[in-house]
This record gives C-alpha cells, sequence and structure tokens, in this order.
C-alpha cells in the first residue's frame, strides 16, 4: 500500500547519506519525487518507484491543515 506523502514531511531513507544523515525532506512531489538532506542540505530527485523503494519511514508528517 503506498504511504500519504506531503510537502515537508521528514523522511528516512534505508541507506545513509555520506554526510552522516539518514532523515530527508520532501521538497517536491510528483512522478519524480526531490529531497533534500536534512545533514548538508544537498538536493536529490528520484524516481517515485524508487523512493517508495528506498524510504523506511515517515519521522515527521506535515499534513496540511484545511482553513
Amino acid at each position: 500500500m503506498p504511504r500519504v506523502l506531503y510537502l515537508g514531511d521528514i523522511v528516512e531513507m534505508k541507506k545513509v547519506h555520506p554526510c552522516g544523515s539518514k532523515d530527508w525532506e520532501i521538497v517536491r512531489l510528483g512522478a519524480d519525487i526531490k529531497i533534500k538532506c536534512c545533514g548538508c542540505g544537498r538536493i536529490v530527485m528520484l524516481e517515485r518507484s524508487k523512493f517508495e523503494k528506498d524510504i523506511k519511514k515517515i519521522v515527521k508528517q506535515n499534513i496540511p491543515t484545511e482553513e
């Protein structure tokens, strides 16, 4: 079952980034997903299928509120 993702969510990936951080912030959603390393700020773009496979868990969910 696919996870529900929002902009600004912090996710933990299976592999550690060379800077030592596992946490990434979602910057763009679509067919491709752009994520930003919470440790060093590096931005990476992944295909959604690869991202879904490599994600370990959602650390902080940024659920939008309706006003």
